[in-house]
Protein backbone atom coordinates (compact mmCIF):
# COMPACT_ATOMS: atom_id res chain seq x y z
CA UNK A 1 0.00 0.00 0.00
CA UNK A 2 3.05 2.70 0.85
CA UNK A 3 4.24 2.04 -2.51
CA UNK A 4 1.17 2.97 -4.69
CA UNK A 5 -0.46 5.93 -2.59
CA UNK A 6 0.66 8.84 -0.59
CA UNK A 7 -0.39 8.07 2.81
CA UNK A 8 -1.51 4.66 4.36
CA UNK A 9 -4.11 4.42 7.63
CA UNK A 10 -3.22 1.57 9.90
CA UNK A 11 -5.79 0.74 12.44
CA UNK A 12 -6.38 -1.88 14.93
CA UNK A 13 -7.05 -2.27 18.76
CA UNK A 14 -4.67 -0.81 21.25
CA UNK A 15 -1.44 -3.51 21.52
CA UNK A 16 -2.15 -5.10 18.38
CA UNK A 17 1.56 -4.60 17.31
CA UNK A 18 0.57 -1.18 15.27
CA UNK A 19 3.71 0.04 16.55
CA UNK A 20 5.84 -2.71 16.38
CA UNK A 21 4.98 -2.96 12.58
CA UNK A 22 5.42 0.81 12.17
CA UNK A 23 8.67 0.91 13.47
CA UNK A 24 9.79 -2.34 11.62
CA UNK A 25 8.60 -0.54 8.38
CA UNK A 26 10.57 2.64 9.23
CA UNK A 27 13.27 0.46 9.96
CA UNK A 28 13.79 -0.58 6.15
CA UNK A 29 14.21 2.60 4.95
CA UNK A 30 14.80 6.35 5.71
CA UNK A 31 11.67 7.21 8.42
CA UNK A 32 10.75 9.35 10.86
CA UNK A 33 8.12 8.45 13.70
CA UNK A 34 6.20 10.61 15.99
CA UNK A 35 4.11 8.72 19.16
CA UNK A 36 1.25 11.54 19.19
CA UNK A 37 0.84 10.53 23.07
CA UNK A 38 3.93 11.97 23.69
CA UNK A 39 4.25 15.87 24.91
CA UNK A 40 7.09 16.03 23.39
CA UNK A 41 6.56 14.44 19.76
CA UNK A 42 2.81 16.47 20.37
CA UNK A 43 4.90 19.93 20.59
CA UNK A 44 7.10 18.98 17.35
CA UNK A 45 3.81 18.95 15.80
CA UNK A 46 2.36 22.33 16.57
CA UNK A 47 3.14 23.14 13.04
CA UNK A 48 2.87 20.32 10.81
CA UNK A 49 3.81 22.04 7.73
CA UNK A 50 7.21 22.76 9.21
CA UNK A 51 7.69 19.37 10.67
CA UNK A 52 6.69 17.59 6.89
CA UNK A 53 9.17 20.25 5.10
CA UNK A 54 11.49 19.53 7.53
CA UNK A 55 11.64 15.60 6.87
CA UNK A 56 10.16 15.46 3.32
CA UNK A 57 12.46 13.21 1.56
CA UNK A 58 12.12 10.93 4.54
CA UNK A 59 8.51 8.43 5.53
CA UNK A 60 6.81 9.85 8.48
CA UNK A 61 5.16 7.68 10.48
CA UNK A 62 2.53 9.31 13.09
CA UNK A 63 1.42 7.20 15.52
CA UNK A 64 -2.00 7.47 17.56
CA UNK A 65 -3.22 9.96 15.14
CA UNK A 66 -6.77 10.52 16.69
CA UNK A 67 -5.23 12.56 19.03
CA UNK A 68 -5.17 15.13 16.74
CA UNK A 69 -8.28 15.07 14.49
CA UNK A 70 -7.14 18.00 12.80
CA UNK A 71 -4.27 16.10 11.80
CA UNK A 72 -5.67 15.46 8.21
CA UNK A 73 -6.86 18.43 6.32
CA UNK A 74 -2.88 19.91 6.96
CA UNK A 75 -1.44 16.31 5.28
CA UNK A 76 -3.91 16.57 1.95
CA UNK A 77 -2.27 20.17 1.59
CA UNK A 78 1.21 19.22 2.50
CA UNK A 79 0.14 15.93 -0.10
CA UNK A 80 -1.04 17.80 -2.69
CA UNK A 81 2.17 20.05 -3.33
CA UNK A 82 4.17 16.74 -3.20
CA UNK A 83 2.06 15.47 -5.78
CA UNK A 84 2.99 19.19 -7.89
CA UNK A 85 6.63 18.73 -7.17
CA UNK A 86 6.31 15.31 -8.75
CA UNK A 87 6.45 12.67 -5.56
CA UNK A 88 3.50 10.90 -5.04
CA UNK A 89 3.99 7.94 -2.96
CA UNK A 90 5.37 6.22 0.60
CA UNK A 91 4.79 9.66 2.34
CA UNK A 92 3.09 9.29 5.43
CA UNK A 93 2.01 6.04 7.90
CA UNK A 94 -0.89 6.67 10.32
CA UNK A 95 -1.50 4.56 12.95
CA UNK A 96 -4.65 4.67 15.15
CA UNK A 97 -6.54 2.91 17.65
CA UNK A 98 -10.56 4.34 16.98
CA UNK A 99 -11.57 2.96 13.34
CA UNK A 100 -14.93 4.47 12.12
CA UNK A 101 -14.58 7.93 13.15
CA UNK A 102 -10.72 7.84 11.88
CA UNK A 103 -11.26 6.16 8.82
CA UNK A 104 -14.44 8.43 8.36
CA UNK A 105 -12.02 11.67 8.87
CA UNK A 106 -9.45 10.00 6.57
CA UNK A 107 -11.46 9.18 3.51
CA UNK A 108 -13.53 12.00 3.55
CA UNK A 109 -10.28 14.25 4.07
CA UNK A 110 -8.21 12.58 1.94
CA UNK A 111 -10.37 11.04 -0.84
CA UNK A 112 -8.16 10.00 -3.52
CA UNK A 113 -4.94 10.01 -1.34
CA UNK A 114 -5.35 7.34 1.63
CA UNK A 115 -4.98 4.00 1.48
CA UNK A 116 -6.99 2.25 4.73
CA UNK A 117 -6.08 -1.28 6.45
CA UNK A 118 -6.83 -2.99 9.74
CA UNK A 119 -4.19 -4.63 12.11
CA UNK A 120 -6.14 -7.48 13.27
CA UNK A 121 -4.48 -9.99 16.03
CA UNK A 122 -3.33 -13.10 15.52
CA UNK A 123 -5.68 -15.54 12.94
CA UNK A 124 -5.63 -19.29 12.52
CA UNK A 125 -3.64 -19.00 9.77
CA UNK A 126 -0.75 -17.14 11.31
CA UNK A 127 -0.87 -19.71 14.66
CA UNK A 128 0.05 -22.81 15.33
CA UNK A 129 -2.11 -23.84 18.19
CA UNK A 130 -5.81 -23.57 17.55
CA UNK A 131 -7.15 -24.32 20.94
CA UNK A 132 -4.54 -22.26 22.68
CA UNK A 133 -5.31 -19.52 20.08
CA UNK A 134 -9.41 -19.90 20.83
CA UNK A 135 -8.60 -19.85 24.43
CA UNK A 136 -6.10 -17.19 25.02
CA UNK A 137 -7.11 -14.96 21.71
CA UNK A 138 -5.30 -13.14 19.04
CA UNK A 139 -3.04 -10.54 21.17
CA UNK A 140 0.55 -11.16 20.51
CA UNK A 141 1.29 -10.70 24.47
CA UNK A 142 -1.63 -12.99 25.47
CA UNK A 143 -1.16 -15.52 22.61
CA UNK A 144 2.52 -15.68 23.24
CA UNK A 145 2.43 -15.78 26.88
CA UNK A 146 4.55 -18.46 29.17
CA UNK A 147 1.51 -20.60 30.60
CA UNK A 148 -1.91 -19.73 30.19
CA UNK A 149 -2.20 -17.84 33.98
CA UNK A 150 0.12 -15.08 32.91
CA UNK A 151 -2.24 -14.52 29.75
CA UNK A 152 -4.98 -13.99 31.84
CA UNK A 153 -3.85 -11.72 34.08
CA UNK A 154 -2.20 -9.99 30.93
CA UNK A 155 -5.73 -9.88 29.50
CA UNK A 156 -7.93 -8.40 32.31
CA UNK A 157 -4.92 -5.47 32.41
CA UNK A 158 -5.89 -5.13 29.17
CA UNK A 159 -9.56 -4.65 29.96
CA UNK A 160 -8.94 -2.33 33.19
CA UNK A 161 -6.13 -0.18 30.95
CA UNK A 162 -9.09 0.55 28.62
CA UNK A 163 -11.32 1.51 31.20
CA UNK A 164 -8.88 3.18 32.82
CA UNK A 165 -6.94 5.61 31.09
CA UNK A 166 -7.96 4.87 27.04
CA UNK A 167 -11.40 5.38 27.14
CA UNK A 168 -11.31 8.73 28.75
CA UNK A 169 -8.62 10.08 26.94
CA UNK A 170 -10.88 9.65 24.10
CA UNK A 171 -13.61 11.51 25.34
CA UNK A 172 -16.37 9.48 25.92
CA UNK A 173 -17.14 10.03 29.40
CA UNK A 174 -18.53 6.78 30.60
CA UNK A 175 -18.36 5.38 34.21
CA UNK A 176 -15.73 2.76 34.09
CA UNK A 177 -17.70 0.04 35.96
CA UNK A 178 -20.85 0.35 33.85
CA UNK A 179 -18.70 -0.21 30.74
CA UNK A 180 -17.61 -3.28 31.99
CA UNK A 181 -20.65 -4.47 33.20
CA UNK A 182 -21.54 -3.73 29.71
CA UNK A 183 -18.39 -5.38 27.93
CA UNK A 184 -19.67 -8.14 30.44
CA UNK A 185 -23.04 -8.65 29.35
CA UNK A 186 -22.17 -8.62 25.61
CA UNK A 187 -19.59 -11.48 26.79
CA UNK A 188 -22.16 -13.52 28.34
CA UNK A 189 -23.92 -12.99 25.32
CA UNK A 190 -21.86 -13.74 22.62
CA UNK A 191 -23.05 -14.58 19.50
CA UNK A 192 -26.66 -13.70 20.80
CA UNK A 193 -28.77 -10.69 18.67
CA UNK A 194 -28.45 -7.41 20.23
CA UNK A 195 -31.25 -6.80 22.49
CA UNK A 196 -31.08 -2.99 23.51
CA UNK A 197 -34.32 -2.85 26.00
CA UNK A 198 -32.78 -5.88 28.26
CA UNK A 199 -29.10 -4.62 28.61
CA UNK A 200 -30.59 -1.35 29.34
CA UNK A 201 -32.69 -2.70 31.94
CA UNK A 202 -29.74 -4.76 33.44
CA UNK A 203 -27.64 -1.15 32.93
CA UNK A 204 -30.25 0.94 34.48
CA UNK A 205 -29.77 3.16 31.01
CA UNK A 206 -31.62 3.85 28.30
CA UNK A 207 -31.96 1.51 25.08
CA UNK A 208 -30.04 5.32 23.23
CA UNK A 209 -27.32 5.05 25.79
CA UNK A 210 -26.77 1.22 25.25
CA UNK A 211 -26.66 1.95 21.36
CA UNK A 212 -24.04 4.44 22.23
CA UNK A 213 -21.96 1.81 23.98
CA UNK A 214 -22.25 -0.88 21.69
CA UNK A 215 -21.27 2.15 18.78
CA UNK A 216 -17.86 2.92 20.92
CA UNK A 217 -16.88 -0.58 21.33
CA UNK A 218 -17.27 -1.31 17.74
CA UNK A 219 -15.30 1.76 16.93
CA UNK A 220 -12.40 0.51 18.73
CA UNK A 221 -12.63 -2.72 16.86
CA UNK A 222 -13.51 -4.84 19.96
CA UNK A 223 -16.73 -5.76 19.05
CA UNK A 224 -18.18 -6.99 16.12
CA UNK A 225 -22.01 -6.09 14.88
CA UNK A 226 -22.85 -8.35 12.35
CA UNK A 227 -26.18 -7.15 10.60
CA UNK A 228 -29.09 -9.60 9.23
CA UNK A 229 -28.52 -10.28 6.10
CA UNK A 230 -31.47 -8.66 4.12
CA UNK A 231 -33.78 -9.70 1.15
CA UNK A 232 -36.29 -9.53 -0.79
CA UNK A 233 -38.35 -12.79 -0.04
CA UNK A 234 -41.05 -11.55 1.76
CA UNK A 235 -40.21 -13.52 5.16
CA UNK A 236 -40.23 -12.16 8.18
CA UNK A 237 -36.61 -12.21 9.54
CA UNK A 238 -34.96 -11.07 12.76
CA UNK A 239 -33.89 -7.49 12.31
CA UNK A 240 -31.38 -6.84 15.39
CA UNK A 241 -27.92 -7.87 14.74
CA UNK A 242 -25.87 -10.20 16.41
CA UNK A 243 -23.10 -8.95 18.61
CA UNK A 244 -19.21 -10.97 19.20
CA UNK A 245 -16.40 -9.77 20.79
CA UNK A 246 -13.63 -9.59 18.47
CA UNK A 247 -11.36 -11.00 20.59
CA UNK A 248 -12.09 -14.61 21.85
CA UNK A 249 -9.68 -14.57 24.67
CA UNK A 250 -10.98 -11.26 25.83
CA UNK A 251 -14.67 -12.87 26.01
CA UNK A 252 -13.28 -15.18 27.92
CA UNK A 253 -11.19 -13.12 30.28
CA UNK A 254 -14.38 -10.71 31.11
CA UNK A 255 -15.98 -14.26 32.15
CA UNK A 256 -13.11 -15.40 34.39
CA UNK A 257 -11.79 -18.01 31.93
CA UNK A 258 -8.80 -19.11 32.38
CA UNK A 259 -8.29 -22.72 30.92
CA UNK A 260 -9.50 -24.85 28.49
CA UNK A 261 -10.98 -26.67 30.78
CA UNK A 262 -13.39 -24.42 32.13
CA UNK A 263 -13.83 -23.30 28.82
CA UNK A 264 -15.24 -26.52 27.11
CA UNK A 265 -17.88 -27.02 30.59
CA UNK A 266 -18.89 -22.95 30.48
CA UNK A 267 -22.62 -22.23 29.16
CA UNK A 268 -20.16 -19.64 26.63
CA UNK A 269 -18.62 -22.05 24.83
CA UNK A 270 -20.63 -22.77 21.55
CA UNK A 271 -21.20 -18.70 21.26
CA UNK A 272 -17.55 -18.33 21.73
CA UNK A 273 -16.74 -20.74 19.37
CA UNK A 274 -19.39 -20.07 16.73
CA UNK A 275 -17.68 -15.91 17.28
CA UNK A 276 -13.91 -17.22 16.88
CA UNK A 277 -14.64 -19.27 13.76
CA UNK A 278 -16.50 -15.71 12.41
CA UNK A 279 -14.28 -13.78 13.05
CA UNK A 280 -11.55 -16.00 11.38
CA UNK A 281 -13.62 -16.17 8.12
CA UNK A 282 -14.22 -12.46 8.09
CA UNK A 283 -11.18 -10.95 8.41
CA UNK A 284 -9.58 -13.06 5.82
CA UNK A 285 -12.89 -12.19 3.37
CA UNK A 286 -12.18 -9.97 0.47
CA UNK A 287 -12.75 -5.75 2.16
CA UNK A 288 -15.28 -5.53 -0.21
CA UNK A 289 -17.65 -8.96 0.37
CA UNK A 290 -20.56 -7.96 2.15
CA UNK A 291 -21.26 -10.37 5.56
CA UNK A 292 -24.52 -10.66 7.60
CA UNK A 293 -26.49 -13.88 9.42
CA UNK A 294 -29.74 -15.12 8.48
CA UNK A 295 -32.87 -15.76 10.59
CA UNK A 296 -36.63 -15.85 10.20
CA UNK A 297 -39.44 -16.21 12.34
CA UNK A 298 -40.14 -19.32 11.16
CA UNK A 299 -36.59 -20.77 12.29
CA UNK A 300 -34.41 -20.66 8.90
CA UNK A 301 -31.34 -20.10 9.99
CA UNK A 302 -27.51 -19.09 8.77
CA UNK A 303 -24.75 -18.39 10.92
CA UNK A 304 -22.66 -16.25 8.51
CA UNK A 305 -23.85 -15.34 4.89
CA UNK A 306 -20.71 -13.56 2.89
CA UNK A 307 -21.82 -12.03 -1.01
CA UNK A 308 -18.28 -12.37 -2.82
CA UNK A 309 -20.12 -10.44 -6.21
CA UNK A 310 -18.86 -12.56 -8.96
CA UNK A 311 -17.54 -15.65 -6.58
CA UNK A 312 -21.09 -15.93 -5.59
CA UNK A 313 -22.89 -16.28 -2.28
CA UNK A 314 -21.98 -18.57 0.63
CA UNK A 315 -23.89 -20.20 3.23
CA UNK A 316 -21.74 -21.01 6.20
CA UNK A 317 -22.74 -22.73 9.45
CA UNK A 318 -20.96 -22.89 12.52
CA UNK A 319 -20.21 -26.18 14.75
CA UNK A 320 -18.52 -26.76 17.70
CA UNK A 321 -19.04 -30.79 16.88
CA UNK A 322 -15.87 -32.71 14.99
CA UNK A 323 -19.20 -34.81 13.85
CA UNK A 324 -21.63 -31.93 12.46
CA UNK A 325 -25.05 -32.74 11.40
CA UNK A 326 -27.16 -29.79 9.21
CA UNK A 327 -30.66 -28.99 11.44
CA UNK A 328 -33.91 -28.50 8.95
CA UNK A 329 -33.49 -24.40 9.76
CA UNK A 330 -30.12 -24.79 7.63
CA UNK A 331 -31.99 -26.24 4.68
CA UNK A 332 -34.91 -24.00 5.12
CA UNK A 333 -32.77 -20.63 4.84
CA UNK A 334 -30.34 -22.43 2.10
CA UNK A 335 -34.11 -22.65 -0.07
CA UNK A 336 -34.80 -19.15 0.52
CA UNK A 337 -31.52 -17.83 -0.01
CA UNK A 338 -29.96 -20.24 -2.86
CA UNK A 339 -26.24 -19.68 -2.36
CA UNK A 340 -23.87 -21.12 -4.88
CA UNK A 341 -22.16 -22.62 -1.90
CA UNK A 342 -22.47 -23.93 1.38
CA UNK A 343 -20.62 -24.90 3.87
CA UNK A 344 -20.68 -26.30 7.17
CA UNK A 345 -17.32 -25.47 9.51
CA UNK A 346 -16.91 -27.60 12.12
CA UNK A 347 -14.04 -28.47 15.24
CA UNK A 348 -12.80 -31.41 13.82
CA UNK A 349 -9.55 -32.01 11.55
CA UNK A 350 -10.86 -33.27 8.09
CA UNK A 351 -13.11 -32.17 5.24
CA UNK A 352 -15.91 -34.08 3.70
CA UNK A 353 -18.88 -33.77 2.00
CA UNK A 354 -22.07 -33.76 4.38
CA UNK A 355 -24.64 -33.98 1.05
CA UNK A 356 -26.99 -32.08 -0.69
CA UNK A 357 -24.14 -30.05 -1.85
CA UNK A 358 -22.74 -29.03 1.73
CA UNK A 359 -19.60 -29.24 2.13
CA UNK A 360 -18.11 -29.79 5.91
CA UNK A 361 -14.76 -27.85 6.54
CA UNK A 362 -12.02 -27.45 9.25
CA UNK A 363 -12.08 -23.79 10.56
CA UNK A 364 -8.54 -23.38 9.10
CA UNK A 365 -9.28 -25.10 5.73
CA UNK A 366 -12.41 -22.46 5.42
CA UNK A 367 -10.10 -19.73 6.28
CA UNK A 368 -7.65 -20.85 3.51
CA UNK A 369 -10.70 -20.76 1.18
CA UNK A 370 -12.00 -17.15 2.33
CA UNK A 371 -8.33 -15.83 1.59
CA UNK A 372 -8.49 -17.22 -1.53
CA UNK A 373 -11.74 -15.53 -2.72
Amino acid sequence: MLSANPAVVLTGPRQVGKTTLGRAIGDEGDAVYADLERPSDVAKLSDVESYCALHADRLVILDEVQRLPNLFAVLRGVIDERRRAGRRYRQFLLLGSASIELLRQSSETLAGRVAECELRPFGIDEADAAERLWLRGGFPESFLADDDGRSFDWRLEFVGTYLQRDLPSLGPRIPAETLRRFWTMLAHNQGQTFNAAWLARGLGVSGATVGRYLDLLVDLLLVRRLPPWVSNLGKRLVKAPKTYLRDSGICHALLGIQTTDALLGHPVVGGSWEGFAIENIVSALPKWASCGFYRTAGGAEVDLVADLGAGGLWAIEIKRSTAPTVSRGFHNACEDLRPTRKFVVHAGGQNFPLGRGIDAMTLPAMVALANAA
